[in-house]
This record gives structure tokens, sequence and C-alpha cells, in this order.
């Protein structure tokens, strides 16, 4: 069962998007939040396997609430709901460590397997707003040495399967370790590149050439 949170501030957008999720049978609604501030409560609080987050909300918006549910909670699965692909909020919010994000008027199928795909650990980024962040990261970084000269070579090859959409446990097969393993090298690499989770970690790779981005269908 993916346990999902809904935060839009239109109440019939949150009734149309839970009928359709729990149509499915694997998935349950947590929460519904009119704004960014319920959203946040109801993050830190419920621990929803997703968050659906629309970016424009009265008093504390999309942004801002995800910046604060990740400072927190740096595990949180956050999608943003967005009318504009070229929206400059979806831009700070991805920084932010949002897993990706969805245009409004997405088909009902797409928004079902984009949900269960976050959930299963991977990121949903195209190529264009994956570019511009790099680009951000590397204007800002471009003076200082690589950071990942720092990490080993097993956490080098977990990094880059993290940047291929691997979860947790398909890295543990892989590479013949526990899953229990994985998460703590994982730690330990946020700790070394000062990254926050695993979207700033996938983007890092992509960025520094340790990894290349899946290409579209």
């Amino acid at each position: 069962m993916i346990r999902v949170l809904l935060a839009d501030d239109h109440a019939l957008f949150r009734q149309g998007l839970k009928s359709l999720l729990e149509a499915e049978g694997d998935f349950r609604v947590v929460g519904e939040a009119k704004d960014g501030w319920e959203a946040m409560r109801h993050a830190l609080e419920a621990k929803p396997d997703v968050i659906l987050m629309d970016i424009q909300m009265p008093g504390l918006d999309g942004v801002q609430a995800t910046q604060a549910i990740l400072k927190e909670w740096p595990e949180a699965k956050v999608i943003i709901l967005t009318m504009y692909r070229q929206d400059a909020y979806v831009f700070e919010a991805v920084k932010a460590g949002a897993r990706g994000y969805l245009l409004k008027d997405t088909d009902a199928q797409e928004l079902i397997e984009a949900i269960r795909r976050v959930h299963a650990g991977e990121v949903l980024l195209d190529a264009e707003l994956a570019g511009r962040i790099i680009q951000d990261f590397r204007a800002k970084k471009e003076a200082q040495a690589p950071l990942h000269a720092e990490l080993s070579e097993r956490e080098v090859q977990i990094l880059k399967l993290v940047a291929q959409g691997y979860t947790n446990l398909e890295i543990a097969a892989e590479l013949g370790l526990s899953e229990k393993t994985v998460r703590n090298r994982l730690s330990e690499i946020f700790q070394k590149l000062h990254l926050n989770n695993r979207t700033q970690a996938a983007l890092y790779a992509i960025r520094e050439g340790l990894a290349q981005p899946e290409p579209e269908e």
C-alpha cells in the first residue's frame, strides 16, 4: 500500500485525486492539506510514502513547504504539481530536493505510474530541467575541488546506481550488500558530498560525469 498526502488549495482537485488513487487498490490517501502549513504538519506527523504538492498555495507555497519538510525529514518523497513546465518555482523546489514534478493536465495513468516510480526510489526530471539544475550547481562549485575524491570505490559505485534510479534494495542486490549497509553508505556519501537527499546525489553524479542520465523513451 502506497500512502499518499495530497496538498492543493482546491478541494475538488484533491477529491478527484483521492478518488482516482484509491480506485487503484494499492494507494491510500493518509491526509489532505489546503495550504503549505497544513502540508508540512501532515507530512511530519503521518510520514506518507509520497507527497503530491501543489506549487501555488496560499500562505506557505509549495516550494517553501517542500523546503521545510525536507529540512526536518530529508527522506520525504515530494512530487511537485504545476500548471507550467517552465515554472521557476519548479526549479527551486527540485533544487531543494523534490523528486520531480508533474503537470496538472497529466494523464491519469501517467500520474499513477509516476507516483509508483517515485515510491520505488526514482527521480522524475526531464532533460531540460536537469540541465538547468546541473548548470546552477556547476556555477556555484566550479572553483572547488571535486568532493567525490573523498569517496571510496564502493561509494562511487553506489552513487552511480543512485543516479540510474536504483532503489536501495536493487543497489544491495547489484553489489552483494545488505540493504542496511546501502542505507548507511548513502548517509556517509551525503555527508561527504554535503548533499541532503537522493535527488541531489543523482544530479551530482551526472554533473561530475560519474553517471549518465537515462535516455528518454
